[in-house]
């Protein structure tokens, strides 16, 4: 099938997969058109519907798909496939895992429809920074090497949502373009540069052989400009899904804190203002090399968010008042508006499976960033050039 007898007439259509309750999606805007969604887990897939209709959304895995399952042809495909086997908190099984490795099937279906006369002209995949080093880099090398097999010159970024949000999530981007399509030169840079280049990705993009890396481009993408708000910004004042800790509670959770931490919290307390952390439980080595349980607070920003079924999964807020110490866990609707989505975002009824869902995704004003100033551009040269021929 020729690319141009089922290519849309404007651009902007797109194919989502590991789609969750569809954070991409609203990043991405309503300019954009989804044209295919698929996850296969039911509660997300519910909250899905929920939020933005039935149209779209396949429920299942996604190696049981085809091409034929996909409708037109995607200027964009998106796929931010599970993170277990690549996180520092999994068990290193890397892209030959059982969920990371669903990686493969994406890309199956990218040479699948290139095969049809149907490539989409900007691929994109997101996953934690440790794809950087996974299997001392080879999982990363296999990310680029799949892209530029494919066709596609592909560019990686390193973006931490803490530059939009009042949250730590660095996440790592990986974008190509195919080599039919026109890239406009002033989206690129000769060499790496800002903060989105950091030092842990050029080092793996230097591990990268000569060949493979002299493929490679270094995408230009400005910082935002505007400034984020704090952590308080984002609380509930009577949040009805969980309960505020008692003193006594409260009292052993500053008991595993180390004095660097307590000290956070005593000048919190001497400020005389209202001052909201996020505190984390981590096992910590202590003096003598043994484990041990701590509690860490950051009064700036929130920590990472993570799914209910990973360690160190739940994150409680401290607040400190007028000399008081409070504190409970952060509740769903906070978690949600640490990713970005509107309190009109309908999240799912059990305080679990939205936990998993918000701590399961894609900030929203990160993947927003990325098309205002990136993936959009990309496509807007392409249009001017059809327009011209």
């Amino acid at each position: 099938m020729a690319e141009s007898s089922v290519r849309p007439s404007s651009p902007g259509g797109y194919y989502e997969f590991f789609a969750g309750g569809g954070m991409v999606r609203a990043g991405l805007g309503e300019t954009w058109r989804c044209l295919f969604a698929n996850d296969f887990d039911p509660a997300k897939a519910a909250a899905y519907h929920a939020n933005w209709g039935d149209a779209g959304l396949r429920l299942g895995d996604i190696a049981g798909l085809i091409a034929a399952d996909l409708p037109g042809a995607a200027d964009l495909m998106w796929g931010s496939f599970p993170c277990q086997d690549l996180s520092l908190a999994g068990a290193g099984a890397g892209l030959g895992g059982k969920r990371s490795g669903t990686f493969h099937d994406f890309w199956s279906l990218a040479r699948a429809l290139a095969a049809e006369g149907r490539a989409p002209r900007i691929v994109a995949v997101e996953n934690v920074c440790g794809t950087l080093t996974s299997h001392r880099g080879r999982d990363f090398e296999a990310i680029c090497r799949t892209f530029a097999d494919a066709g596609y010159r592909c560019g990686a970024l390193v973006i931490n949502a803490d530059r939009f949000l009042p949250q730590s999530r660095p996440r790592l981007f990986v974008i190509g373009v195919h080599e039919d399509t026109a890239v406009d030169p002033t989206l690129m840079s000769p060499l790496p540069e800002g903060p989105f280049h950091t030092p842990a990705l050029r080092r793996a993009v230097e591990r990268l052989p000569v060949a493979l890396r002299a493929r490679m481009v270094w995408w230009r993408l400005p910082e935002p400009e505007t400034p984020v708000a704090g952590l308080a910004s984002v609380i509930e004042p009577a949040p009805s899904d969980v309960r505020w800790h008692s003193a006594a509670e409260t009292a052993r959770l500053l008991a595993l804190m180390s004095p660097r931490n307590l000290a956070k919290v005593e000048a919190a307390r001497r400020t005389g203002e209202r001052c909201v952390g996020g505190l984390y439980r981590r096992t910590r080595r202590d003096a003598a090399g043994g484990r041990i349980q701590r509690a860490e607070v950051r009064f700036d920003i929130a920590g990472c968010l993570r799914t209910p079924g990973g360690g160190s999964s739940r994150q409680t807020l401290l607040v400190v008042k007028g000399g008081q110490v409070r504190s409970r866990l952060m509740s769903a609707r906070e978690t949600a508006r640490l990713m970005g989505l509107p309190d009109s975002y309908r999240l799912p009824g059990s305080y679990s499976a939205a936990c998993h869902l918000t701590g399961d995704g894609v900030a929203v004003p990160v993947v927003r960033h990325l098309a205002q100033w990136l993936l959009e551009p990309l496509l807007a040269a392409q249009a001017r050039l059809r327009r011209a021929a």
